[in-house]
């Protein structure tokens, strides 16, 4: 498990997954709730990634532990009165998304010098 406190630097990242990812780019512009970042993602993939709440939250849970992302107690929301948890890019979260966004990048170079 990651520690925290020292979080590995963004470049020795392993890949993301395709549903990580478009979590984090999710959260790049402005901080947002689970259901959200659920119905971002998916407009963002076009409908291929369809997250559970499950998933989701799983996926959160880790994200926090390795410090990619904070969560941010917002106030009550009026529609039906509960605390809302947001959850927002941490720098560390912003290295790491630029970080994958630079190695896709490559691999899509490569593969259009290789292929096209």
């Amino acid at each position: 498990m990651t520690n925290t406190k020292h979080p590995l630097p963004a470049q020795t990242a392993p890949p993301l997954s395709e549903a990580t990812f478009l979590i984090l780019v999710s959260l790049e512009g402005q901080p947002k709730h689970g259901y959200a970042i659920m119905k971002e993602v998916e407009e963002l993939s076009r409908q291929r990634v369809l997250l559970s709440t499950g998933t989701l939250y799983s996926a959160i849970k880790r994200l926090l532990a390795d410090g990619w992302i904070s969560r941010l107690d917002l106030p009550e929301d009026s529609n039906d009165g509960r605390d809302r948890k947001s959850y927002a890019l941490t720098s560390h979260g912003r290295k790491v998304l630029r970080a994958e966004t630079q190695r896709l990048q490559e691999l899509v170079e490569l593969a259009v010098q290789r292929a096209f």
